[in-house]
Order: structure tokens, then C-alpha cells, then sequence
């Protein structure tokens, strides 16, 4: 049964809305697609008839008269005296969001509130509905087809009991068994050493036997006492063996029933944070009738897999994503039905919503059987807005292009309208799948349709990790991020321009030290025709291997934060407790992936302290370039470097804070919208540092408004361009003039 007891009564009036609005929405949507089934009207009438009651116990009067009269409505319709049509959806959608919005009002119990007369109006809006004349027969409920809901009622009526705990103590509860976990798999290591006690106490007692044996064979007169001595030895060995023998079985079937109890405990405490997918996408349904109708559109929404399991955190994380895919194939995917009636396809389009558990993952694709992507049409707004050179463009692969599609501010609408074309969205939808170790992608098929493939971990309070031995301290890397495990010998490593690569598939893949990433000591050379353990893992289509001492296998490990004191901790993400108590470190694979790209790039291998002043001015001035684009960021690399600049490039905000901390520049030249952390974030880091704050720092970014360049220039930037500047000498001209040329 339910734990209602902290709950105020117009606590529980709202967690009652929220439930009972959503079956009302749904049966509602359910109707529109002329889905008239016997079940949706009676669940409809039972939630209207439940709010009617809860909002008379706590006097919401206007509540009370709507719910009311929606009741009617559906009464009517199940006793076959009336037809509930697709034309009364706006009315009864109307009348369920006054409900919802009355239970989570402050001003719901004032009398004759602005509420009373909303009230009023739905009241009569409801009447009509009733003695409006039907346009067809009425049909009887036993002949209207039984066609289930977007989301059937019976999806928010769990016939299972719900305890409703809080965030925080649900949170303790998993930290919780966590550890006990953790504790009972010490018990393994504590058998092993009783274990091997008996095993010493076994070599004992064949000790004693050996001398007892000896002894025999000697002059028993003369070691009469000593054969006493040896009988009572062994006698005692023979109890103390036989005792811990006994004591090792029971302890070991003890510690097994407790890693067992704790390992169900853990399990179930992380299925009480599971929720449904359907929990968190139940507006959508609504969301697309009423996008698609305000766009001129006939679009039907259809999920699958909406009971997939998520932890609640994802889940929650989920909603604005989704929404910005879903919203982006109502405005740029579906045509207008004359539009795809020209082309030979049905007047109404589908979004298809599909949830499914993959390889320990939440895996959620969106398909929309619009007209696909113009990959054309993204070549020239990237050219438009500046974001790749000509030459570089007419180069691109269809899947480099359609990356541009997740940049901050890259829109291919012209006109901005409050669904689109503001430039926000699909770089919302990345940055929370980075955020959480997830990825998204997206394919298409010019005029049938587009794919976006969201995939999530399916909750964050547990990975399952590979361990490497990384300078003799274990190391842990999330099965999900590693593209593959490798173990090369000499042979099969070449050199090329400095830098070893190993063939794989035809993938040339660059491979770096482990050790030397992360900073640690490195480890001696390999012996020759020793094999070399390597971890593949990759990042925005950048690859590398990443040399590691050993692998020490596979583990489930519960994820702990690390202490925000630290800040961000460059390369490493969380912490965990292996089962002997010691902890180890899960790494960041984006940032790793950043780290071995400056390291490859020799921001790290020229920390070349001068002690003169006059070395200082003679060597060349060096420049840090942070952009997240890979295309802009080359491209101000090679203008720098051919006037002569010493460079180094970062791929975000964060990427280029690292650097800076561990480095020495002469200027700065950052862009604005970057995920992790944004231009403007990075320009406040350095200017709120002591030592750092006379950096120089450009600003280059595509947007060119007034507001956009008094907000860098307030945050400490000393100019602030746009990126058409590269087309002349200005951008040159800028830096030149903020540090002078490059030996000068």
C-alpha cells in the first residue's frame, strides 16, 4: 500500500491530476485517430469521475463543475446515446489541461478566481459538445473497434504497490548496497587466507608425521619422551586442522549466502530507481497532434517499447532531447499532405518512437517518413555561415556533413518561427548524450525517410568496466565506450612520421602509452616478441590506442562522484571500490580522447622552461586555437602556422582550460558555442586567474550581433570577430596586433 503520509491533501489532489490528465489525454488522443474503444471511454469516465471527487474533498469548485462535465461527456458516449468525434478533441484536451493546471495552481482554492470564469467558459464549451447534432450515427460501444491508444490506460494503472520515497533517501539507499555489496565480497578474500591457513596447518601435520616416522626408526628407549611429545603434538594439529576444516566450510557457505543476499539486495534497490520509458514521454502524443495541426500537417506518432526500463535520472535527462528530435521531424522531416500525396505517399506521416535494451544499453531511435536530409542543402549552410572553406566542403563524406547538423547554432532554416530555426536542438541532444556516456547519430534516405539514434546507458549508478593495469595501479574503462581490445607484438606496429599506428580492418589506428596520457611514470620497454595490450576507444570519429601494462578483467562497479572540491579532474570521470576495499578510477573517455589529441599535436612534449628573458622574446610566439568544429579549428591553425605562429589546437572549452593550466601562450583564440564548456565560460576561467588573466583572447564565432559581441567582449575578451574574417586579413591582422609577429 501506498506511504501517503507526508503528502498534505492538495499534495495528493495534484499527484492525483497528474495521473488521471494523462488518461484523459491519451484516451482523448485515442479518439481523434477514431480509435472509439469501449476500455478508452471508461477509463476516461472513471478519471473524470476521481478528479471530480478529489477536487470536492479539498473545495477546487472549478474543478470539481469541468471534471464534471467531461464526465458527462464520456457517460453519454458509453451508454451509446452520443459519438464522441475527432472535432471534440480541442474541447476535452482544453478541459484536461485546465485541470492539470488548476491542481498545481497557488491560487486554485481563492473563490471567484480568475478560475471560476475559465471554469464558466469549459462548462459551456462541454454543454455544446453534448446537443451538438452528430454528423454520423451513433455506433454502440460492442461495435466500435478495439484499437489500443498511443498509450493505453492500462500503461498508467500498475497493479503493483508504490512506497513514495525521496530523491535523496533512494539515492542513500543505493550508496547503501552499494557498500554492502562491496563488504560481502571482502568476505572472499578473508576465506581465502583461512583457506590457506589450513593448508599451512595441513603441511604441519605431515611435518609431524614425518617425524614421527623418523623417530620410529630410532632408539625408542632413548626418545621415549619425545614419541609422547610428537603423539600429543599431532593429536592437537589433528583437532586444530579438523576444527578450521569445519570453520573454512561453514564460513565459505555463510559468505556466499551473503554476497548472494546482497547481490539481490543491490539488484533490486537499482529496479526501485527503474521507470518505464513511458513515464517520461507521456506528453508527446499531445505534443505532436498539436505541433503537426499548427504546421498544416497530418502526422501520427507511434511508439514501441515504451515499458523499456531507465533509471529515473536518465529518464529525466530524456524528455528535452527527445522533444528537439521529435519537434525537429514535425518541422524538417514530414511534408505537408499535398506535398507527399505529389510524391506517392499517404497524406499522413509517422514519427515511429522505438525504446529497446541493447548490449547494456537504452537504445531509442526516432524515424520519420518525411523527405529525408538534403545533404546539398548542409554543404551551403556551412558555407554561409562560415564553418568550412570551399575546398575543404566538396570533400566531405554525407556523414561528416550531417555532423554539422549537432553544432551549436547550425540551423538550415532561414526563418526563425517558434518551432525552428533558432539554431537549438540537435546540439541539445548531444551534449546530453556526452554528458551521460551516450552517443547520438543520424542517417537518411533522400525523400523516404530519416533515422536518429539516441543511445543511453540504462542507468548511471552502475557500469560495467573493463580493469587495466595502467604504471601498476588499476584503471577502469567502460565496456560502452571501448571500441575494441587488442594485444599487438612488434611486427605488427609501423612507424610513420613519428608516430606508430597498428592495421586493423584496414583502420589505421594511432596508439599512444597509457601511461604517458595520464601523466604517470612510464613503464620499462617490452621485452622483444613480448605482446602489447591495447585499448581502442574513439570520440567524434578520432581513434586512437591507448597502450596499457595488462588487463585485469571485467566488473560491474557502482559509480561514485568525485569530490566536487576537486573540480574537474582532467581524464578521469568517477571513482569506484573494487571487492578489496582499494579504489580505482573510471576514466573520461571523451577528455582521454582530447588528451591524446594534444599530446599528439605536442602541446605536451614542449614544456621548455626559459630562464632568460632574452630566450623568451627570440623564441615564437604560441598560440592555443579552442573550437569544437574540426574544420574551423584546421583551418585557423594553418593561417597561424603559415605566418609563422608556434600552435596548438583544444576541441572544447574544458579541452582548452587543461591546456592552459599545464602550458605557457602568448594568445588565446577561442569560438563561443562548444559543449562541456562554452567560449564565454573559458574566457572568465583565465581572466579570474592571477596568473593567467594577461592572456590575449580572440573571439571568433558566426554570430555577428551586437548583443553577442558585447557579451564576449563584458566576459574579458580583447576582440571579437566573426568567422567571415578569415576570407580577408583581418583575423591575421587582429593577432599581429595584439602580440606582434610571431619572433618579434
Amino acid at each position: 500500500m501506498q506511504d501517503l503520509s507526508q503528502f498534505s491533501m492538495l499534495d495528493l489532489f495534484r499527484l492525483e491530476a497528474d495521473t488521471q490528465t494523462a488518461v484523459l489525454s491519451a484516451g482523448v488522443l485515442a479518439i481523434e485517430e477514431l480509435e472509439h474503444s469501449p476500455a478508452a471511454i471508461e477509463s476516461m469516465m472513471r478519471a473524470a469521475h476521481s478528479l471530480k471527487g478529489a477536487a470536492r474533498i479539498i473545495g477546487v469548485e472549478p474543478a470539481v463543475r469541468v471534471a464534471h462535465a467531461m464526465e458527462e461527456v464520456f457517460v453519454a458516449a458509453g451508454k451509446g446515446a452520443f459519438t464522441v468525434r475527432p472535432e471534440h478533441a480541442d474541447v476535452l484536451l482544453a478541459g484536461s489541461d485546465f485541470l492539470g493546471s488548476i491542481a498545481r495552481a497557488d491560487d486554485a482554492l481563492i473563490p471567484d478566481g480568475p478560475w471560476t470564469e475559465r471554469a464558466n467558459q469549459l462548462v459551456a464549451r462541454l454543454a455544446a459538445v453534448l446537443v451538438a447534432p452528430a454528423s454520423s450515427p451513433a455506433s454502440s460501444p460492442a461495435s466500435s473497434p478495439a484499437v489500443p491508444a498511443a498509450f493505453p490506460p492500462a500503461a498508467f494503472e500498475s497493479a503493483d504497490r508504490v512506497v513514495r520515497v525521496s530523491a535523496d533517501s533512494l539515492n542513500r539507499l543505493v550508496g547503501l548496497a552499494g557498500e554492502s555489496l562491496i563488504e560481502s565480497r571482502q568476505l572472499r578474500p578473508f576465506i581465502d587466507g583461512l583457506l590457506a591457513l589450513r593448508s599451512t596447518q595441513v603441511k604441519l601435520c605431515n611435518t609431524i608425521a614425518a617425524l614421527e616416522e623418523r623417530h620410529d626408526r630410532g632408539d625408542r628407549e632413548a626418545a621415549a619422551s619425545q614419541a609422547a611429545m610428537l603423539a600429543t603434538l599431532r593429536d592437537q594439529a589433528d583437532t586444530v586442522l579438523s576444527g578450521l576444516t569445519r570453520h573454512c566450510e561453514e564460513f565459505e557457505g555463510f559468505a556466499g549466502r551473503n554476497e548472494d543476499l546482497s547481490s539481490r539486495l543491490h539488484h533490486e534497490v537499482l529496479t526501485s530507481r527503474m521507470r518505464p520509458l513511458a513515464d517520461g514521454i507521456r506528453g508527446f502524443p499531445r505534443m505532436v497532434r498539436d505541433v503537426s495541426r499548427s504546421l498544416g500537417k497530418q502526422v501520427r506518432l507511434d511508439v514501441r517499447g515504451d515499458q523499456t526500463g531507465v533509471d529515473r535520472d536518465i529518464l529525466e535527462k530524456l524528455e528535452a532531447p527527445l522533444s528537439h528530435l521529435i519537434r525537429n521531424a514535425l518541422d524538417h522531416g514530414i511534408e505537408p499532405p499535398d506535398r507527399r500525396e505529389a510524391a506517392g505517399k499517404s497524406p499522413a506521416g509517422t514519427i515511429l518512437l522505438e525504446a529497446r535494451h541493447r548490449a547494456g544499453m537504452l537504445q531509442i531511435t526516432i524515424t520519420d517518413d518525411g523527405a529525408g536530409i538534403d545533404i546539398g542543402h548542409i554543404r551551403a549552410r556551412a558555407l554561409a555561415l562560415g564553418l568550412v572553406a570551399h575546398q575543404v566542403a566538396d570533400r566531405l563524406t554525407e556523414a561528416e556533413l550531417l555532423e554539422f547538423l549537432f553544432l551549436p547554432g547550425f540551423s538550415t532554416k532561414h526563418v526563425v518561427t517558434e518551432i525552428s530555426g533558432r539554431g537549438v536542438g540537435l546540439d541539445v541532444v548531444q551534449t546530453m548524450a556526452k554528458a551521460v556516456g551516450g552517443s547520438v547519430r543520424v542517417t537518411t534516405q533522400p525523400g523516404r525517410q530519416t533515422v536518429f539514434t539516441l543511445q543511453v546507458p540504462i542507468t548511471m549508478s552502475v557500469i560495467r568496466a573493463l580493469l587495466v593495469d595502467i604504471g601498476g595501479e588499476p584503471y577502469a574503462f567502460p565496456l560502452t565506450r571501448i571500441d575494441q581490445i587488442l594485444s599487438c607484438s612488434h611486427a605488427d606496429i609501423r612507424t610513420l612520421e613519428g608516430r606508430q599506428y597498428v592495421d586493423r580492418d584496414g583502420v589505421s589506428i594511432g596508439l599512444v602509452l597509457a601511461a604517458q596520457v595520464l601523466d604517470l611514470e612510464l613503464p620499462p620497454a617490452p621485452a622483444v616478441g613480448e605482446s602489447l595490450p591495447v585499448v581502442v576507444i574513439s570520440d567524434r570519429g578520432q581513434q586512437f590506442g591507448m597502450i596499457v601494462s595488462g588487463f585485469l578483467g571485467e566488473r560491474d562497479l557502482d559509480v561514485r562522484p568525485l569530490d566536487p572540491r576537486l573540480g574537474k579532474v582532467p581524464d578521469i570521470s568517477s571513482a569506484s571500490l573494487l571487492e578489496n576495499g582499494n579504489p580505482v578510477l573510471i576514466v573520461d573517455v571523451d577528455d582521454l580522447v582530447r588528451s591524446i589529441d594534444g599530446l599528439l599535436s605536442g602541446r605536451h612534449l614542449t614544456r621548455v622552461e626559459f630562464a632568460r628573458m632574452a630566450e623568451r622574446a627570440r623564441r615564437r610566439k604560441r598560440v592555443l586555437v579552442v573550437d569544437d568544429s574540426i574544420t574551423v579549428r584546421e583551418l585557423e591553425r594553418h593561417l597561424l602556422q603559415s605566418r609563422g605562429f608556434e600552435v596548438d589546437v583544444a576541441v572544447d572549452g574544458m579541452d582548452g582550460w587543461n591546456a592552459i593550466r599545464s602550458g605557457q601562450y602568448d594568445l588565446v583564440v577561442s569560438d563561443v558555442d562548444m559543449p562541456r564548456l562554452d567560449g564565454i565560460g573559458l574566457v572568465s576561467l583565465i581572466k579570474a586567474d592571477p596568473v593567467r588573466r594577461g592572456i590575449p583572447i580572440v573571439i571568433v564565432s558566426y554570430k555577428d550581433r551586437e548583443e553577442d559581441r558585447l557579451r564576449g567582449l563584458e566576459a574579458g575578451a580583447n576582440r571579437y570577430l566573426t568567422k567571415n574574417s578569415f576570407h580577408d586579413e583581418t583575423f591575421l591582422h587582429t593577432i599581429i596586433d595584439l602580440i606582434g609577429e610571431p619572433t618579434g
